[in-house]
Formats: structure tokens, C-alpha cells, sequence
């Protein structure tokens, strides 16, 4: 028994569905036509004891052969009278007796003038079927009295038709239900056998246990990765995503079986994941991070069933990214200055030796008020020190590229009203941007920044160059849009990913309920505009 068990789970899918289907097939055809079969047999006795009755009784209604009951048939008219409608009537036998019994006609003329083995059952003046056990054999049997003119019995005649005309004709109807039956295995095992081939088609070939296997491995790997996923079929349905997805993409209550199109808002993101951007590694920005997308299309067995989205959340290794460009940015202005003062302690050293004591400390002192009146002049003016900070930094890192950014004098920012993160992304970005955008060119290179905060925050950074084309001013604070190429923080140091700045720089904007310009060239010019209040902190 165990190694019948082990071949039957050593088939496959598809065989044991096969089998199953036939079998259960063909015990319902069995049944069906063992019910048919008892239902045939039954209708049909009773038919063939109505057809008797109703010949029976078409005898007993006849006036001669009542007279010739009645006289005793002295010219033996009956039995010519029932051969002829025995024949015409297709029964086995009408025999036609008086009261007593005697037999008048019979298919065996040896037995008339006999007497019937079984009492006369039409003395009661009623018709009367059922099953006769009579000489010929058992037979579906109809009983019908002969009246005479007064309404008396006077005999009694019996109709029969044999029960093996009663299986031959049973015979020829199972005959037709074991042919439909037949017709029924053969459709319905080649209905399973196509039913199977679908099966194993739609599961790849895979059995159960490979399929069980398979989704187990499955959950394990999904949730087990720090990695986003998220699975697509052809229609654009989600089929499958992890926890780490549906963090990041704020989905944790969202049911699977949606389109992608009903739970991501137009843009970027919904492009990349509906493959309508292509490529990899596809920066996105959302409200709260920095992601890169990579979608691939998935096939299986040469058949396309959808693609693949991966996310991995990048918002802290690109911020750091960029952090370590700017400290790299300053650590080269200060390897300059370092010659630059170098050369400024010769200058001092030499005076000295010459004797021009007063010209060396007029020297030292016209370095000094020029470096501390920058610094002076933009803490005077910016009231936070990050921020002071920041821009005194770019501006020495652009001086070594030949690049002059001034600040107006109307600049003012005293109560910015808005998180100094936020403030010194939006206020670098800018500079940075702008930096980029003339340090190639071949002068003048100019940036000029404007502060103001009387009614909010207000940031506006201007340059000399070329300046955004006019059918891009959409686009710009899109991201992932550039126009550069990817450079690197250092030399084979981290990649820094390209058209983000001012994508994060419009998200600030946009969650702090403010607006964002940009003009279109010649000359480069951003404008951001924050309200009062506006910081999330």
C-alpha cells in the first residue's frame, strides 16, 4: 500500500489530475446509467402492461366475442379472433376463457378447452395488470371481464407480453445509454486531458511541492532584503510587495491587485515604475526620501509576465555624498589659500629682513580687515551662523575657480522662520548650481545672491550664464533632469548623481507651502518664496 502511495505522488501534476477527472467520470457515468437503467426498466413495465390492458380490454368489448362466450363457441371463432389481434397488436398471447376458466384461445392450441391454473381474477367485474407466471412463462399481464347484454361476467380475456420482449427492447435502450455514456467518457477525458495540459502550462511545469517550495522561498526572500520590491503584472497590477516597499512608498494599508496608476500619483516615480522612464538606477524623490529605481521585465518560459521594481533608499548615502563634496570643495580652496598665505608670509618675512617694519604690519593689516570684513559683513547681515557659514564657504570655493558671488546689499535674514537644514539645502543648492553653471564659461563669471526675510523667507540667486531655455523651465526642478554628466565626489570616490538638487530644493518648497520660479535665460535666475510659518521644523 506505502509503494502505491509513493507512485502516486511520483506523478505529476497533470497525470493525477487526469486520473482523478476520468475516475470521478466514470463512476458518475456508472451510476448514472445504473439509475438510468432501473428507471428504463420500470417505465417500460408499465408500458408494456398498459399496452396489454388496453388490448384486453379492446377484446372484451367486442359484441361477438361476448355472444361467443356466452354460447360456448360451437364454431371456435374466438381464437381466430385473437390470433388476429395478437398478431396485429404485437403481444405474445390473448386468451379469451368463460367464467370458469376454460380457455377459449391460446398461442398453443393443445391448451384450449383447458382449464387456467390460476383462479379467474375478472369475476369482480375489474380490470386487473401486474405479472402473470403463466405456461408461456412471466410476462407484464392485463386482465379484462366480458359482460354480457345484462352486464353480467361472462368470461374473462388475458393479454401477455413476455418479459423477454420486455429485456429485448430494455436491451436496446441500455444499448443507446451505454453508447451516450460511452461519448460522455470520451468527451470528458479529453476535456481533462486538455484541462491537465492547461494546468501544467499556466504552473510552467512546475508540481506542487515546487510550487510550495517556490513561495516559500519567495516570502523568505521579500522580506528578508532591505531592498524595496515591488511586482507588476502585464496589466500594471501590483502582485507582490514587500514591507520595505510599502514603507517607502507609503502603501502599508494598500491591497494587492491594484494598478500601479491608482495608488502613485502622476510623475517620475509612477513613470519609472510603469517603465515609462527607462534605464537604471533612476533617481526618484519622494515627500521623505531619495530612491533609486531599477524596473526589469520579467519572462518566464518565453512568456512575459511582468516586470520587477527594486527601490533602495539612498536619502542618507547621498547626503553624505554631497557633504563630502563640499568639505573636498573647501579642503581644496584651503590647499590654495595655504600657497596663497604662504607666499603672503615670504612677502611679511622679506619687509621684515629689509627693515620696512611699517610696511609689513600695513600689510598684515590690510589681509586681516579683508578677511574679517567678509565674515563680519555676512554675520551683520544673516542671522543664522550655519548659513553665514555656508556662504562664506562658497564664496571662497568659487573664488579659486575664478568665480566672484557677491551677496546684495539688501540682503537681510535675520528670523528665517524655516528649519536651517532646509535653509542652508535650498540656499546651497542654488549657489552650487549656479557656481556650475559659469565656471566654464569664459567670464565674466558672476553669482549674486538675494536674502530677504519681511514676509517669509525669499531666496533669489542670479548668474551671468547662459540660463535655463525656455522649453525646459518645467522640467529643471524635475528629478533626475540634467543636462550634465555624473561626475564623482573624488577621483574613483562616490558617484554624484546628477538633476537632484533642485528637485530637493522644490520638494522643500512644495512641503513647506511655498514657490519656486525659475526664469528662463539668457541669465540664470531661481527665486524661492516660503511663507511665514511654513517650516515643518
Amino acid at each position: 500500500m506505502s509503494g502505491t502511495r509513493r507512485w502516486w505522488r511520483a506523478r505529476s501534476l497533470a497525470s493525477q489530475i487526469l486520473v482523478w477527472t476520468l475516475v470521478l467520470l466514470a463512476v458518475a457515468v456508472a451510476l448514472g446509467a445504473l439509475v438510468a437503467g432501473r428507471i428504463t426498466g420500470q417505465t417500460l413495465d408499465d408500458q408494456f402492461r398498459l399496452r396489454a390492458l388496453g388490448v384486453a380490454e379492446s377484446v372484451a368489448q367486442m359484441p361477438e366475442v361476448a355472444a361467443a362466450v356466452v354460447s360456448g363457441d360451437p364454431t371456435h371463432r374466438i381464437q381466430a379472433i385473437a390470433e388476429r389481434v395478437r398478431t396485429r397488436a404485437q403481444t405474445d398471447y390473448v386468451v379469451v376463457t368463460d367464467r370458469d376458466g376454460v380457455r377459449f384461445s391460446h398461442p398453443t392450441p393443445s391448451l384450449i378447452g383447458k382449464r387456467l391454473e390460476e383462479p379467474v381474477a375478472a369475476l369482480d367485474g375489474q380490470s386487473h395488470v401486474g405479472t402473470n407466471h403463466g405456461s408461456l412463462g412471466d410476462s407484464a399481464n392485463a386482465k379484462a371481464p366480458i359482460l354480457d347484454a345484462s352486464g353480467k361476467v361472462v368470461g374473462q380475456v388475458s393479454v401477455g407480453i413476455l418479459e423477454a420482449t420486455v429485456s429485448t427492447q430494455f436491451a436496446r435502450d441500455a444499448g443507446v445509454v451505454g453508447g451516450y455514456s460511452a461519448l460522455i467518457l470520451l468527451i470528458g477525458g479529453a476535456g481533462s486531458f486538455l484541462l491537465a495540459r492547461a494546468i501544467k502550462r499556466a504552473t510552467f511545469g512546475l508540481e506542487p511541492a515546487e510550487i510550495a517550495s517556490l513561495l516559500q522561498e519567495r516570502e523568505a526572500l521579500l522580506h528578508g532584503i532591505r531592498e524595496g520590491m515591488v511586482g507588476l503584472d502585464d496589466a500594471g497590477r501590483v502582485t507582490v510587495i514587500n514591507g520595505e516597499a510599502r514603507r517607502l512608498l507609503q502603501l502599508e494599508d494598500v491591497p494587492l491587485g491594484r494598478r500601479v496608476e491608482e495608488l502613485i500619483p502622476p510623475g517620475r516615480l509612477l513613470d519609472v515604475l510603469t517603465g515609462g522612464v527607462p534605464g537604471t538606477d533612476q533617481t526618484v524623490i519622494t515627500d521623505d526620501s531619495l530612491l533609486v529605481a531599477n524596473r526589469m521585465p520579467v519572462s518566464v518560459a518565453g512568456r512575459s509576465v511582468g516586470a520587477v521594481v527594486t527601490l533602495r533608499d539612498r536619502t542618507e548615502v547621498e547626503a553624505l555624498v554631497r557633504d563630502l563634496r563640499s568639505l573636498e570643495g573647501l579642503m581644496e580652496a584651503l590647499r590654495a589659500q595655504e600657497h596663497e598665505y604662504a607666499n603672503r608670509l615670504h612677502t611679511v618675512g622679506g619687509l621684515l629682513d629689509l627693515g620696512e617694519t611699517e610696511h609689513a604690519r600695513s600689510f598684515i593689516s590690510g589681509i586681516a580687515d579683508t578677511s574679517r570684513s567678509l565674515g563680519e559683513g555676512l554675520r551683520a547681515r544673516i542671522e543664522p551662523p550655519e548659513l553665514a557659514a555656508l556662504i562664506h564657504a562658497k564664496i571662497t570655493v568659487a573664488a579659486e575657480q575664478d568665480v566672484q558671488v557677491t551677496v546684495t546689499d539688501e540682503s537681510r535674514l535675520r528670523e528665517p522662520g524655516l528649519g536651517t537644514q532646509d535653509l542652508l539645502t535650498i540656499v546651497g543648492n542654488l549657489l552650487d548650481n549656479a557656481i556650475d553653471a559659469v565656471s566654464s564659461l569664459p567670464g565674466p563669471r558672476d553669482v549674486a545672491l538675494t536674502l530677504d526675510d519681511s514676509s517669509g523667507v525669499f531666496v533669489a540667486v542670479s548668474d551671468s550664464g547662459p540660463g535655463v531655455p525656455a522649453g525646459s523651465v518645467e522640467d529643471v526642478v524635475r528629478d533626475g533632469y540634467t543636462t550634465k554628466d555624473a561626475r564623482s565626489a573624488n577621483a574613483g570616490g562616490p558617484q554624484l548623481r546628477r538633476g537632484i538638487g533642485l528637485a530637493l530644493v522644490a520638494r522643500i518648497v512644495r512641503r513647506a507651502g511655498g514657490t519656486m520660479d525659475v526664469f528662463a535665460g539668457p541669465g540664470g535666475r531661481f527665486e524661492v518664496w516660503i511663507p511665514k510659518g511654513g517650516s515643518e521644523g
